[in-house]
């Protein structure tokens, strides 16, 4: 369903993403950080349905939709490294910074820092390019938030 998606996020320099392309990346890059430490629970959805919603101003029935294709997209799309690589050469620098904060979000919606989570977001943040302060920094606010 997704393979030309997938085509061109992952060629050696990808087009930047138009705005429904990269919606659905960074959808199914929440995704698969949820999905990181072997639990997919309701609490981790219903953050991932607020943070896209919110994101891009999507009402309840469109953040669900948005989900469920990034549900699938997430367990077509290759390799964290080579997706998260592709979605940093496709996405605009200032978006990826807030996106490290809403991954954080939703890693921590279930109350708990489990070390699978805590393990790729780290590897995520490095491969989207934002340093480890900045990281920490997102993961401050997001457990205020």
């Amino acid at each position: 369903m997704f393979a030309e998606f997938l085509k061109r996020l992952v060629q050696p320099e990808p087009e930047r993403l138009d705005e429904n392309d990269a919606q659905l990346a960074l959808a199914a890059l929440l995704v698969r950080v949820a999905r990181s430490d072997g639990q997919y629970d309701a609490t981790e959805i219903a953050r991932i349905d607020q943070v896209i919603g919110d994101r891009y101003g999507l009402s309840a029935t469109g953040a669900a939709e948005l989900r469920g294709r990034a549900e699938q997209l997430e367990t077509e799309a290759p390799d964290t490294v080579r997706f998260t690589r592709a979605i940093k050469d496709a996405v605009a620098y200032e978006d990826r910074r807030s996106v490290v904060e809403s991954l954080w979000s939703v890693a921590l919606a279930d109350g708990e820092r489990a070390q699978e989570e805590d393990a790729l977001l780290r590897l995520v943040a490095s491969l989207l390019g934002v340093n480890d302060r900045d990281s920490a920094l997102a993961r401050q606010k997001a457990a205020r938030g």
